[in-house]
């Protein structure tokens, strides 16, 4: 039965394929979809992957939609490294770049992947590329052991430019994995600018904060607003090797995730707010995706 259900799901997505690649807010067809990418974790903050559809209860703006493409596959998705190399990341680069590798050690082997540093300005690594495959990771210990540290902040503008570079990908779903204390001192964009960036985008955000406590630079709020915002995820590893640990957790938590799709209700130009719950509701289970999306204004 299980496989039976897998094998359904499997030819929904491919059938949908199309509807996948758009943004969350789809601008032409009465048949496109609103795609979120969901997240269901147990007790212990891991992955549980084999729920049916019917456990699944979405909410658009308070009302409940039926749900019209459902997948729990390992299916590849585009992600963003984007990484914090100003002059106070200096000590921890070495623990970064590992961290980079085991993430994508851990990926799917078709995942699109790209890396990006920021500090003074922003600058993606092995630009001739737009995109690795995670398998291969000759390529991208390359791009990540090039990052030296210095100068100051460009947080905001770096996820800018992440968020534009993942519009370009293939994979169904997007995502960044942001590494950073998580302060700023030099963008042109505002922390509300890339918020508002994010709620127009269909990218879940990681973030990962790195930081000493006498560190005057951190702000964990801004890493959180992100990731919240997004149907990420915030972590603050503080002994060494967790920052390993929680990118492994992170590659898994991808792997192991669901897509669901659903006819948007209206096409006001406005902002819908999403929910998204286990039916029966159990305790022992989180449910976690985007805060909401940009709906398309109808065209006349």
């Amino acid at each position: 039965m299980k496989g039976e259900r897998r094998t359904s799901f499997a030819l929904i997505l491919l059938c949908a394929a199309p509807l996948l690649a758009q943004e969350p807010s789809f601008r032409t067809g009465a048949s496109e979809l609103v795609v979120l990418p969901v997240v269901v974790t147990d007790k212990q903050q891991r992955p549980v992957s084999d729920l049916p559809t019917d456990r699944f209860v979405v909410y658009d703006n308070g009302r409940r939609v039926p749900i019209a493409l459902f997948t729990n596959e390992d299916t590849p998705v585009t992600v963003g490294l984007v990484i914090d190399a100003s002059g106070s990341m200096g000590s921890k680069l070495g623990e970064v770049i590992a961290a980079s590798m085991a993430f994508a050690r851990t990926s799917n082997p078709q995942d699109e992947l790209f890396a990006l540093r920021f500090n003074d300005d922003v600058q993606r690594l092995l630009p001739e590329r737009p995109f690795l495959m995670a398998s291969d990771l000759s390529a991208l210990e390359s791009a990540v052991t090039s990052i030296r540290a210095d100068g100051r902040t460009a947080l905001y503008d770096g996820l800018m430019v992440g968020l534009d570079h993942l519009v370009g990908g293939t994979r169904p779903r997007k995502v960044l994995v942001v590494i950073s204390d998580g302060g700023d001192n030099i963008s042109d964009a505002t922390l509300e600018r890339v918020l508002a960036r994010a709620r127009e985008s269909d990218a879940a955000i990681y973030t990962i904060g790195i930081f000493d406590e006498t560190d005057l630079d951190k702000n964990p709020g801004a890493l959180k607003a992100l990731s919240r915002a997004s149907g990420g995820e915030l972590y603050l590893p503080r002994a060494p090797g967790d920052l390993l640990r929680v990118c492994e957790h992170i590659a898994r938590e991808i792997r192991g995730g669901y897509t669901i799709g659903y006819e948007p209700p209206a096409r006001d130009g406005s902002f819908h707010r999403v929910k998204v719950e286990i039916a029966p509701s159990s305790r022992a289970l989180r449910v976690r995706t985007r805060a909401g999306y940009m709906a398309a204004r109808a065209t006349p």
